[in-house]
């Protein structure tokens, strides 16, 4: 199963809900084969990535996006 992988901070801010948003949007177009995941920027996790903005998205272990939000279509590319 792929993952999306969407470290944002905790409350989020606009554009990590935004960036969510779109990764169940992407996400949406292959049911049962790809799981979003929500993570603290501060988190465990988020340090062997080396945030240094948010929101951050990591698709299967490859980090494809920092401070902005793509659209949809982008993360499916």
């Amino acid at each position: 199963m792929i993952q999306i992988k969407v470290f944002g901070t905790t409350p989020a801010c606009a554009n990590c809900k935004r960036a969510e948003q779109q990764a169940e949007k992407a996400a949406e177009q292959f049911p049962g084969q790809v799981e979003v995941l929500k993570l603290d920027a501060l988190g465990p996790e988020a340090d062997s990535y080396g945030i240094m903005s948010t929101p951050m998205i990591v698709i299967d272990e490859e980090v494809v996006s920092v401070g902005k939000v793509l659209p949809a279509a982008k993360l499916v590319e």
